[in-house]
């Protein structure tokens, strides 16, 4: 890493030591963050493993209960009754707080599960229906949220890197390699004083 280009004065290498120190405080922060940021996310994407594990297992039944239904109730009918049917639903942002941070995540509020037909043309298959794909639809919310975190995560944490490698790639090195040569062109400064000093001394005394 290159070095600064600057004059090798002691108010220089004052600077230099305090850039330095503040890198390498900077450096132990970011890098503990890393790492809290690591866990975090390596426990989300466990929460999305076994989620996705739920959403798998939903599918597996609300669609042959809206099979089960379709064949009982025909195709026509059920397209008849779906018409009416209108559910309302609202997503919004809301602060989560992860890795000692404060994360924008996605809260999904579901309407109250209702049939919106009368029972004169009810069926067990539709009730059943409705039911299937309400939960189903609790699990697909609750892995969007959680997949939102993962997600503002996994970003945050490449910001983190991004600052750690400049440090310890660049800042850091640069600084030391600053400090070094200024310490050096001090040192040699001071020993030609200090010869010429004695040089000096030398011919007075020969006077």
């Amino acid at each position: 890493m290159a070095r600064e280009q600057i004059a090798p004065t002691k108010s220089n290498l004052i600077r230099v030591k305090e850039r330095l120190q503040t890198a390498l405080e900077g450096y132990d922060l970011l890098e503990q963050k890393r790492e809290i940021l690591v866990m975090e996310l390596m426990r989300r994407v466990e929460q999305v493993k076994i989620i996705g594990r739920d959403l798998d297992a939903r599918v597996a039944t609300a669609y042959p209960a809206l099979k089960r239904m379709l064949i009982v109730v025909g195709r026509e009918r059920a397209d008849r009754l779906s018409r009416d049917i209108h559910y309302g639903f609202e997503l919004r942002e809301k602060t989560i707080s992860a890795a000692g941070m404060r994360l924008p995540g996605l809260e999904v509020l579901l309407p109250r599960m209702e049939l919106k037909y009368s029972p004169a043309n009810s069926f067990a298959e539709c009730d059943e229906t409705v039911v299937e794909f309400f939960e189903l639809l609790k699990v697909l919310t609750e892995l969007a949220a959680v997949r939102t975190i993962a997600w503002r995560l996994a970003r945050e944490l490449r910001k983190t890197q991004r600052r750690v490698n400049a440090l310890e790639k660049m800042v850091i090195p640069g600084a030391r390699e600053t400090r070094a040569y200024i310490e050096a062109a001090l040192e040699e400064k001071e020993r030609d004083a200090f010869f010429s000093a004695k040089m000096l001394k030398t011919k007075a005394g020969r006077k």
